[in-house]
């Protein structure tokens, strides 16, 4: 097979045909990108090659070398292997995350939970000139990350219990510090419940996307069920909210009246995280926003007591629902 491809328009067709066979929702732009990975050049480039049928070579390597690392590739990816593990990184936002065995891989849905605490990050900062934000249960440090590169003036402290995906996190905490030094992020291992607790009362937002899935809710692609760990999937109890419930316990301490929570939760949990909020005390009534897609994906909720509390001040995150 390795002969065979000898060129990027036969790589690129053979590889799409062998993922699609196998499967994989997205063939061909998983193919182009193994095969931007391997040639050490953007997707674009890819394409272009294929059109011009371009010889498949690599400049460290001789003309079957590009081809056996390719098919080395496709033939992991055909066995579901998530893609970001075979690249090494998942791009998050404007950033390109390290991610591999161990740590929950970032998914687009996420972007929008971001989205809400760096927009009220900001809100504070233009108000009053800094703002603390918490993440609970970084994993690999996307959302700590995201807002700390897009907000200036926000400080930002990333909690994460698990010992490999706290490592996943200090690798892409310090390769954004090299690269910002502006980028402020303190990260801790920890448990999320009680972590941090020289921030109580003291934190502008807290935002989190927690495990959550109840225990037989077994997810259907391979690429989570048998990638994805467990104790970033599962958040225990019959509901897997038995987590979220201490991440909303912990925001609730931690976040100054008027300070806003935002958690990740699944589309059909949204009474029951609403639920979990109020029954967790300190908090005006909370609401649940859609992400992009219009799926309802996270609680937003103030904590009962500032000026920028009430019904008034809930944040712009796509439609929101109360009870």
């Amino acid at each position: 097979m390795e002969l065979a491809l000898t060129t990027t328009g036969v790589a690129a067709r053979w590889a799409t045909a062998r993922l699609a066979e196998a499967g994989v929702p997205s063939p061909r732009v998983d193919a182009e990108l193994l095969l931007a990975h391997v040639l050490g050049v953007e997707r674009g480039e890819v394409r272009r090659l294929a059109v011009l049928d371009a010889p498949l070579r690599t400049d460290d390597g001789g003309d079957g070398a590009a081809a056996a690392r390719l098919v080395a590739l496709v033939e992991r990816r055909a066995a579901r292997e998530p893609l970001q593990h075979l690249l090494g990184v998942a791009p998050f936002r404007h950033l390109e995350l390290a991610v591999g065995p161990g740590v929950f891989v970032p998914r687009p849905e996420t972007e929008q939970v971001a989205q809400v605490a760096i927009d009220e990050a900001a809100r504070v900062v233009a108000r009053a000139g800094a703002a603390v934000v918490v993440d609970l249960c970084t994993g690999s440090g996307a959302i700590a990350l995201a807002v700390a590169t897009e907000v200036p003036g926000a400080t930002v402290h990333a909690v994460e219990l698990d010992a490999a995906a706290h490592g996943w996190a200090g690798r892409n905490v310090a390769a954004v510090a090299a690269a910002t030094p502006a980028a402020v992020v303190h990260l801790v291992r920890g448990d999320a419940r009680t972590a941090l607790r020289e921030l109580g009362g003291r934190v502008d937002v807290v935002v989190s996307n927690p495990p959550y899935v109840p225990p037989g809710a077994v997810p259907r692609d391979p690429e989570v069920a048998e990638h994805d760990p467990a104790v970033a999937l599962y958040g225990l109890g019959d509901d897997g909210l038995e987590v979220p419930r201490g991440v909303t316990a912990a925001a609730a301490r931690l976040l100054r009246p008027g300070g806003l929570y935002v958690m990740e939760h699944a589309e059909v949990q949204d009474a029951a995280a609403r639920a979990m909020v109020a029954d967790a005390g300190g908090f005006d009534a909370a609401s649940t926003a859609e992400d992009l897609a219009g799926r309802p994906r996270m609680v937003v909720a103030r904590r009962s007591g500032g000026a920028g509390s009430g019904p008034d001040a809930r944040p712009a995150a796509g439609r929101t629902v109360t009870d």
